[in-house]
């Protein structure tokens, strides 16, 4: 029986491997991370001051639209004060959907290939443990909000190491800080931790994040665990396939009732703008006409080439406006510069619904909540990661500390 079972949770378990990596692979990034810093400042009541820097940069403006507001992951909702820094931030408020977020409203929509600059601060309570491994010693566990579907070229956490006892991983110290830096993939975690002796500042036993192994029984049977997990995923894999196409034809009655994507559609219009170079750089042959290649030596002949945004329609490149059929045509007085109109027919939105940038495609009711299964410009943070309301997040603590 337990080989039948080990079998089962082997072949689903590869299962779940291929379905995850294939929607992983079909999804298509919107943003990256530049830098990602936080720098941290334990205070006297033993609260921490989190001031957080983001550059932000945007790859895609067209399949989900220009950047508006993204949701930065914080420890819990245990926080103290927020606030806003710079003025790239048009408003700082805090959400609970799903998890622990600040969002961040900006100052404009951002396109393709810009950058927004985005400073907050936030004042967080309940992150330490008191006696956590050592009697007398206090730990503070710190975990960045991580993003699920966006490179992070640079992350630095930079904690004030006064009063500090140890520290992990190990860290350079610069100007008084720990600074920890490193780079991140999607979904990839960086978590550091703090010890303090219980007499560096104020700390409130009430306050406690419950200990790892308060609620776990070592005298648990290996492949008991090993058979719970394998029914637990079985159940959950049954109940995948039953739910999933019950959702598919909702969501096809509602979109229906609501007058959503059944033949009720709108066009998009993808104007790129195109310059040639007159003659090939490689060779002198002259561009023949329709050709983006050299016809003798097979070199590109061209020489940039760029989407025109919205904005740039309102403004600079108001003439491409004019251009609303598919294909190539003529611009400007230039004989080398030419825009490329590509028409495509997309659901007409919900007349109700404002449009956000959240990657949550179904619904603006989701409020990003997907952000933790795959949405886009969010960052992500596990739910309660500090515990705050620990119940069944014991198992996997201890699982964790086990390693």
């Amino acid at each position: 029986m337990k080989n039948k079972l080990k079998i089962t949770f082997l072949l689903l378990a590869l299962s779940f491997a291929f379905m995850f990596n294939k929607t992983e692979a079909s999804a298509k990034k919107l943003d990256e991370i530049l830098n990602y810093t936080i720098m941290a400042n334990v205070n006297s009541d033993a609260t921490v001051t989190l001031n957080y820097h983001i550059d932000w940069k945007v790859l895609d403006s067209s399949s989900e639209g220009p950047l508006e507001w993204v949701k930065i992951g914080i420890p819990n909702n245990k926080y103290i004060s927020y606030k806003a820094n710079s003025a790239t931030i048009d408003k700082i408020s805090p959400m609970s959907s799903g998890g622990a977020w600040m969002r961040i409203d900006f100052d404009r929509k951002y396109y393709k290939d810009e950058v927004v600059s985005f400073d907050f601060e936030v004042v967080q309570d309940y992150i330490y443990q008191v006696d956590y491994d050592t009697e007398g010693e206090t730990v503070y566990e710190f975990t960045a909000g991580w993003f699920d579907n966006m490179d992070v070229d640079q992350i630095m956490i930079l904690w004030n190491a006064d009063k500090a006892l140890t520290w992990s991983p190990s860290a350079e110290i610069e100007n008084g800080y720990l600074v920890w830096s490193d780079r991140l993939t999607p979904s990839e975690k960086f978590k550091v931790t703090v010890t303090y002796p219980n007499d560096a500042y104020e700390f409130d036993l009430s306050k406690n994040v419950e200990s790892h192994s308060s609620s776990y029984s070592s005298s648990s049977d290996d492949s008991d665990v090993s058979e719970t997990i394998a029914g637990l995923i079985c159940l959950i894999f049954g109940a995948y396939l039953i739910i999933k196409p019950i959702t598919l034809i909702a969501r096809g009655v509602s979109n229906y009732a609501n007058g959503g994507s059944f033949g009720d559609t709108t066009k998009k219009y993808t104007r790129t703008k195109i310059v040639y170079y007159p003659v090939c750089e490689g060779c002198g042959g002259t561009r023949e006409e329709g050709k983006d290649v050299c016809a003798f030596c097979g070199r590109s002949m061209i020489k940039s080439k760029e989407v025109i945004t919205e904005d740039a329609l309102k403004n600079t490149e108001k003439a491409a406006s004019k251009f609303t059929r598919e294909g190539t045509f003529r611009y400007s007085d230039s004989p080398n510069t030419y825009v490329h109109v590509h028409v495509t027919h997309v659901p007409r939105p919900k007349p109700s619904c404002a449009h956000s940038s959240c990657a949550c495609a179904s619904s603006c009711a989701c409020a990003c909540a997907c952000a933790c299964a795959g949405g886009g410009r969010a960052g992500c943070t596990n739910k309660d990661f500090y515990n705050t309301d620990l119940k069944l997040k014991q198992l996997e603590l201890k699982a964790k500390y086990k390693k």
